[in-house]
């Protein structure tokens, strides 16, 4: 505790009454010459004279009032925030919190960063319970819309979220509602990289030099010549995830819903590209160990960046870790999303960065998500961690990413232009409030068939199955 000392008063009070009665017992003819100095007021310590003048004694009183002022620290709250980020992205949100901090002593942010698959299996599971954090980086932004913090209440200019991040709000709000939640930590489109290096090593063709629609038969096919020719390991592969493959899956005329609006599996363009899935691992232009690895989400990272993997299905979230994990050291590059009959697409995506309603602290919450979302600083954030944000100011006058690197230049001129190429399809897949119904039955049941588990006809009367149960279980 501190304390300041600032004003120090002294009263001196001279009882005169009783002087003079004893004066007049005296009997004294002339009177007694008294001088008093009675207040003094001083703003620091320092001697203090008083005079007083008698010929008799004289009996004085003292009193003195001190004024104290005490500073007291406001009293600090925890914020936990929690999120998957890769290293660099790290790095980024941590001096950015402690620049937050550091204009907010009152509170202390927690940045929890775990897996992928914390956030997608365990995540919704907090939320259920009320045990989840006061803030998360979620992907499954439609599914978890109902445990959102609405900030409108609590922010200073809801009009600034209206005018620059309207795309986020009506993500957020898959019911149709108009509050204001959180920011997008990153847009994202799925797509390919290749490794071309390993093309020009095996002296084979990249297809996509010569033509703009190559179907994903064909890149199978030239992806196969590079194994060969250089020795590597793997063809393709593809995230274990049933997002990464509804693209191709559109692509291949899979329409997801049926004229009603209800999920439904079973079509010619599903099944072709189930079958092909099937069929690549069977013949080993796919390595098993992504799919049939775990139960969860998996990715084909680890083998891109050493150089074992000559095409990797994956998304523009890769520009960041490749940037840092591989830098110049081969030629990787994007490309643009493998056709089918139908379409040349991959998906849309990205996560939101949102409040959750069951924090105690929603005031201190909503003024870190603002801090966040300033221009300055959300610039910042996609400019060092080299992500694509949704806000309209930020778009129009252009994000100055901190890379010269010219593969990941060439990737975000890739991702952005294949942004404009995505099948409507995919962005109404993308809104469905139940789209991990289908996704994550989409990865189970997959792996089930391509590992001899399950038919195809088996797995697909699996997946509406569990599609039907869940949405049953939700009463909707």
């Amino acid at each position: 505790m501190k304390i300041k000392n600032d004003v120090k008063k002294l009263m001196l009070t001279v009882s005169l009454v009783g002087l003079l009665l004893f004066l007049a017992a005296c009997g004294s003819a002339e009177p007694e010459v008294i001088t008093v100095v009675e207040t003094v007021e001083v703003e620091k310590e320092v001697p203090v004279e008083v005079e007083v003048e008698v010929t008799r004694q004289v009996e004085t009183e003292v009193e003195v009032e001190v004024t104290r002022q005490v500073e007291v620290a406001a009293e600090q709250v925890d914020i936990r925030f929690m999120g998957e980020l890769p290293i660099d992205a790290s790095v980024v949100m941590e001096d950015l919190l402690d620049r937050f901090e550091s204009e907010n002593p009152d509170i202390n942010v927690i940045l929890d960063n775990v897996p992928l698959s914390t956030i997608m299996e365990s995540l919704p599971l907090q939320l259920q319970t009320g045990d989840g954090p006061d803030i998360a980086k979620v992907t499954d932004i439609g599914g978890l819309s109902e445990y959102y913090l609405d900030m409108r209440p609590y922010l200073t200019d809801p009009g600034y979220w209206e005018e620059n991040m309207q795309t986020t709000i009506n993500a957020t709000n898959p019911d149709g509602l108009d509050e204001i939640n959180g920011i997008y930590s990153d847009v994202t489109v799925t797509g390919p990289f290749i490794n071309r290096t390993l093309f020009e090593q095996a002296g084979v063709a990249v297809p996509s030099d010569t033509s703009d629609e190559v179907t994903w038969e064909e890149w199978a096919e030239a992806a196969r010549q590079v194994r060969d020719a250089t020795g590597v390991d793997y063809a393709m592969a593809m995230d274990r995830s049933g997002h990464r493959f509804a693209g191709p899956a559109v692509s291949q005329g899979a329409q997801f819903f049926n004229e009603e609006g209800y999920p439904t599996i079973d079509d010619e363009g599903f099944r072709r590209m189930a079958q092909l899935m099937i069929d690549w691992h069977a013949d080993g232009t796919m390595p098993l160990d992504v799919w049939a690895g775990g139960d969860s989400y998996q990715d084909a990272r680890a083998e891109f960046v050493n150089s074992n993997l000559v095409l990797y299905m994956t998304g523009n979230w890769q520009i960041g870790p490749f940037t840092d994990q591989i830098g110049d050291a081969f030629d990787w590059e994007a490309v643009p999303n493998p056709c089918g009959p139908a379409a040349c697409s991959g998906m849309p995506g990205g996560s939101v960065i949102v409040g959750i309603a069951a924090t105690q602290y929603p005031e201190q919450v909503t003024r870190l998500m603002e801090f966040l979302a300033a221009e300055e600083n959300y610039g910042e954030w996609a400019a060092r961690a080299n992500y694509i944000p949704q806000h309209e100011g930020l778009i129009e006058s252009g994000i100055a990413y901190e890379t010269d690197l010219p593969q990941a230049l060439n990737a975000y001129t890739v991702f952005g232009n294949q942004t404009s190429k995505l099948a409507p399809l995919t962005y109404e897949l993308q809104g469905y409030k139940y789209n991990s119904l289908l996704f994550n039955s989409i990865r189970d049941r997959l792996t089930q068939a391509i590992v001899g588990e399950l038919s195809l006809d088996e797995a697909i009367e699996r997946i509406q199955a569990d599609v039907d149960e869940g949405l049953a279980a939700t009463g909707e």
